[in-house]
C-alpha cells in the first residue's frame, strides 16, 4: 500500500483514539466534531480491519494490536512534526511554542516555578504542560511524549542513553510541625526511627530514601504515603508526623506550613538533579532556547 492512498490526517485521529479510549475527548483533543472523530473511528477499523476499540463496561479498552500500535503511532508523529514544525529561528518575544516537561511536584516548586516568573515577559505565547515521573518515562522521552524529563541521576542508569544536563544537588532532611513535642533541635537514629511518618511513594519507582534505608537495614513506621513530595510536608502541620524531605522544598514551605528543619542523623544519598531530551531535539531552536533558560535558572536557586 502507497501513502499516496492514505490520508495522513488518520494518523492524528489514531494518536488520539490510542491515548483517550474516548471518542468525544479524542474528538475534543484534536478539535474536531465527535461525528468526525467516529467517522475516523470506523475508517480505521477499516483499514487495520481490527475493532482497535472495544467496550468493557462504561469504557473503551484497547485491543493487542491498538496496544502495539501506541508506540509506532507517536513516533510517526513526533518525527512529522519535527520535520513540519521544525523553524529555523525562534523569537521567544513573538514565536509560539508548547514543551511537556516530566518531572516531581518537587522540582516544579523549586526549579519550573522560578523558571515560569522569569520567562513571562520574555516568552508570553510559550506554554508548558507539567506531568509527574512515570515508570516508562524512557519510553515516553523516546517516543516524543515528552519534550524532557528532570530526575535524579540515580534513576538514569547506563541504558538511558539521553543527552542530559546536571541542574542542581539537594540533600534530604527531617521535617516536622514547629511545635512537635518529640523532636527538639536534633534526633538521634533511635528517636528518628520511632517517628511516625508520612512518606512519599514514587508508585511503580522506588524512592531514593527507601532504596537508602533498606540498604542501612532500617525501617521505619509508615502512616500515610502519598505520590507527591509536596502534599507530605502540608500534612504535618499541628500533628506529631514526620516526613524525609529535599532541603530545598521544606525551605520554601517551613513559614507557610510553620514547619522545623531537622538534620536527619541517617546517611541518605544526595539529590543531583539532571534534565534529559531526546537528541533529536539538539538542534531544535525552541528547545535549545528552553533548555539553557533551564539550566540559567538552575544556577541562580
Amino acid at each position: 500500500m502507497r501513502l499516496t492512498s492514505v490520508d495522513l490526517n488518520l494518523l492524528v485521529a489514531l494518536d488520539a483514539l490510542l491515548t483517550e479510549r474516548n471518542v468525544t475527548r479524542a474528538a475534543k483533543r484534536t478539535s474536531v466534531g465527535q461525528p468526525a472523530m467516529s467517522a475516523s473511528l470506523a475508517r480505521l477499523r477499516k483499514h487495520f480491519d481490527d475493532p482497535l476499540l472495544v467496550r468493557e463496561g462504561r469504557s473503551l479498552q484497547r485491543t493487542p494490536l491498538a496496544d502495539a500500535l501506541v508506540g509506532p503511532v507517536r513516533e510517526a508523529l513526533s518525527a512529522a512534526e519535527a520535520v513540519l514544525l521544525r523553524s529555523p529561528s525562534f523569537d521567544p518575544a513573538k514565536d509560539k511554542a508548547a514543551f511537556t516537561i516530566m518531572a516531581a511536584d518537587y522540582v516544579t516548586i523549586v526549579l519550573l516555578s522560578p523558571l515560569l516568573e522569569s520567562i513571562a515577559m520574555e516568552a508570553p505565547h510559550i506554554r508548558i504542560c507539567m506531568r509527574p515521573v512515570d515508570a516508562d518515562f524512557a519510553d515516553q522521552l523516546r517516543s516524543g511524549a515528552v519534550d524532557m524529563v528532570i530526575i535524579p541521576t540515580k534513576l538514569a542508569d547506563r541504558k538511558f542513553p539521553f543527552p542530559h544536563e546536571p541542574l542542581f544537588t539537594d540533600r534530604y532532611v527531617l521535617v516536622v510541625d514547629r511545635n512537635h513535642p518529640d523532636v527538639g533541635d536534633s534526633v538521634t537514629p533511635e528517636q528518628a526511627t520511632s517517628l511516625r511518618y508520612v512518606a512519599f511513594s514514587g508508585g511503580t519507582i522506588s524512592p531514593i530514601t527507601n532504596v537508602d534505608l533498606e540498604a542501612l537495614n532500617v525501617h521505619i513506621p509508615v502512616e500515610l504515603t502519598t505520590e507527591s513530595f509536596v502534599v507530605p510536608l502540608l500534612l504535618l502541620t499541628g500533628t506529631r508526623l514526620a516526613t524525609i524531605a529535599p532541603e530545598r522544598l521544606a525551605l520554601k514551605l517551613v513559614n507557610v506550613a510553620q514547619l522545623r528543619i531537622v538534620e536527619y542523623p541517617l546517611s541518605l544519598s544526595a539529590i543531583h538533579e539532571a534534565m534529559y531530551w531526546n537528541p533529536r531535539d539538539n538542534d531544535d531552536p525552541a528547545h535549545q532556547w528552553l533548555r539553557r533558560r533551564i539550566i540559567d535558572t538552575a544556577r541562580t536557586i
